[in-house]
């Protein structure tokens, strides 16, 4: 009798799979597959449509004539290695963007030969990365970059601003720093808020920014109904682009908040009682839209509004489209070579903005190129507490009251008592009713003040809390000098 014949199917299975793969976990607890030799790495569980581990494992058993073997085989042999696997090194897996050895930073291409982009300190190369230092994990968001063109002597740049319609320098600079931005795993950046007028081509943009990173398949969508598809569409790749949005609900801002700068959604996980399933994400947003109305102070502080223009002349999807396909190696290649030389810039952190990480950014691209990018983004960032201001009422209603106060000054009371006050100003002499939306305890009122804290401060008005042996107040300074937004209207 054969020795196979001898084996269980599953022990044949398990010998040819710990011969050909390698088998790591992550800190969730998620087991991977990875190919001896290489990056790319797939959950042992997933049964997804873009290639599962069972299946690879079963289409290299049936070329290396080894047989085809029934579920249940499978099954038991999965089952084994899955339990051995956890007593493996921990080893993270990346999407799109990883951090490498050495000050190194990685860029999936998509390829199925595994050929990524490497940034390093002293430039970038094309190669294979050692699965021990980066594992990818992909999706049916992942989409092909094409080979990223050499000594492009930054013609790439010109060529990606020409297809696009920004408005002015200053928003086209703040583009390519979010572009930089997003081939960084660990720099939050803010999201790209396109707007402009109907026609001004801003998903268009939208797409042409996102296919950069993302490959030709990358696109826009929809915003998703509820929290858990849209942490389920982020958490499944790099860049996520919402397109047309012209309200955003409270919950959709907390969401969109969340992404940017980082959060973690726990799930009971299927088919057990007690056991969780976590997935962190923080990824590079962006919006196209004309206009979405009221935008919370928080959500402002993480937004990088883009305005575009409409075309003079118009052409072809296709022959648009042509073009960018095209010339795509040529700006991806020009976008790797302007993102070497600004990590190599020297510049000191802005500590007054909310973005550190991107502000940092914008002014080492500042000191690479000559441009003038942290001043747009502070400026853009100023329009933005302007619009926050025009669409809440009680933010206007405590600046008018702030103008009371004199200089340098503060003035103290309790919740309900700045609620009395404050109402009596909008109200004015003709009692005018109290709008929509209004708070109507000194408690809910305390709470909205303290949404508006860093928009009110940016206008040169402080609002804090405090207790005393006779409870709890509210206090309003206003500064002794001129407010950002008084300044610039005497330039």
């Amino acid at each position: 009798m054969a020795d196979d014949e001898k084996n269980p199917a599953r022990e044949i299975i398990a010998d040819y799979a710990q011969t050909h793969f390698r088998y790591f976990r992550t800190a969730e607890g998620t087991v991977y597959a990875q190919r001896n030799g290489h990056p790319v790495a797939r959950p042992i569980r997933s049964q997804g449509t873009t290639g599962s581990h069972r299946q690879e494992l079963m289409v290299g058993m049936y070329r290396d004539g080894i047989g085809v073997f029934n579920g249940s085989a499978l099954k038991e042999a999965l089952d084994l290695i899955e339990a051995l696997a956890l007593s493996e090194d921990v080893q993270p897996v990346h999407i799109r963007v990883a951090p490498g050895f050495d000050g190194a930073t990685w860029l999936d291409l998509g390829r199925d030969d595994g050929q990524s982009v490497r940034i390093h300190p002293t430039g970038w190369d094309i190669l294979a990365p050692d699965p021990h230092e980066v594992c990818w994990r992909r999706t049916q968001l992942t989409g092909e970059l094409p080979l990223p063109a050499k000594d492009t002597d930054g013609k790439g740049i010109d060529l990606l601003l020409r297809l696009c319609n920004f408005a002015n320098a200053e928003t086209e600079c703040l583009a390519i720093a979010w572009l930089i931005g997003c081939l960084g795993p660990s720099v939050p950046v803010p999201a790209p808020f396109l707007t402009g007028p109907q026609g001004a081509g801003k998903s268009t943009g939208g797409r042409m920014l996102v296919r950069i990173v993302e490959g030709m398949s990358g696109d826009l969508r929809r915003a998703p109904k509820d929290e858990e598809n849209l942490i389920a569409a982020v958490a499944a790749g790099w860049v996520t682009a919402l397109d047309n949005l012209s309200h955003v609900t409270p919950d959709l801002s907390d969401a969109m908040c969340c992404i940017v700068t980082g959060a973690e959604s726990v799930k009971r996980a299927l088919f057990t009682d007690g056991d969780v399933f976590r997935v962190g994400y923080r990824r590079p947003l962006l919006l196209t839209g004309i206009d979405v109305g009221v935008i919370r102070p928080d959500l402002a502080e993480r937004l990088l509004p883009l305005r575009l223009e409409r075309p003079r002349v118009r052409r072809t999807e296709a022959e648009l489209w042509a073009e960018y396909a095209e010339v795509l190696p040529v700006v991806l290649g020009s976008l790797l070579d302007l993102t070497v030389k600004v990590r190599a810039a020297e510049a000191e952190t802005p500590t007054d903005l909310r973005m550190a990480d991107f502000a940092h950014l914008c002014a080492q691209f500042d000191v690479a190129t000559g441009l003038g990018a942290l001043p747009a983004y502070r400026a853009s960032l100023d329009d933005l507490n302007d619009d926050v201001i025009e669409g809440d009422l009680l933010a206007q209603t405590v600046l008018k009251h702030a103008d009371t106060i004199a200089p340098g000054a503060a003035q103290r009371m309790t919740s309900t008592e700045w609620l009395h006050c404050l109402s009596r100003l909008y109200s004015g002499d003709d009692c005018r009713p109290l709008p929509k939306g209004w708070p109507t305890t000194g408690k809910v009122l305390s709470d909205r003040l303290k949404r508006l804290q860093p928009t009110l401060a940016a206008r040169g008005v402080l609002v804090d809390t405090g207790r005393t042996s006779e409870g709890r107040y509210l206090e309003m300074t206003r500064l002794a000098t001129s407010s950002p937004h008084e300044q610039k209207r005497m330039l």
